[in-house]
């Protein structure tokens, strides 16, 4: 099995965010507007949510397109966007490719994007 996109979210996600106070540096703040905009686009939310819906949590291309009512190239595109972005991984399985959400890369946006405030009584009331 080949997965594919777990790592570039670790690897390029900044470590204080915009709203912590402290300026956040350049390559950091390049880095999460990529991320962010490979989640900007209305097809792109839609097949999060589908993927993450999907029995199992996990979702072919050819489960994809019907629901979006876009071309397989096209989905296939989006995904590949997501998926370099390490929000996706994708596992490889024989001619299909399955995708699945990565939690830990949408955690990371969410507490980046949450001030630190905030944080602290989200983690409390835990």
């Amino acid at each position: 099995m080949d997965f594919v996109g777990t790592a570039l979210a670790e690897m390029t996600m900044p470590q204080i965010s915009p709203l912590a106070g402290e300026p956040i540096d350049r390559a950091d703040a390049e880095r999460l507007a990529g991320v962010l905009k490979a989640l900007a686009d209305p097809a792109r939310l839609r097949l999060l949510s589908l993927i993450q819906s999907a029995p199992e949590g996990e979702a072919c291309v050819c489960d994809l397109t019907a629901p979006l009512g876009l071309s397989q190239p096209t989905v296939s595109h989006h995904l590949r966007i997501l998926t370099e972005a390490g929000l996706l991984e994708r596992e490889k399985r024989g001619v299909w490719a399955f995708y699945r959400i990565v939690p830990a890369a949408i955690g990371t946006i969410a507490d980046l994007l949450t001030p630190p405030r905030k944080r602290a009584t989200k983690k409390s009331a835990r």
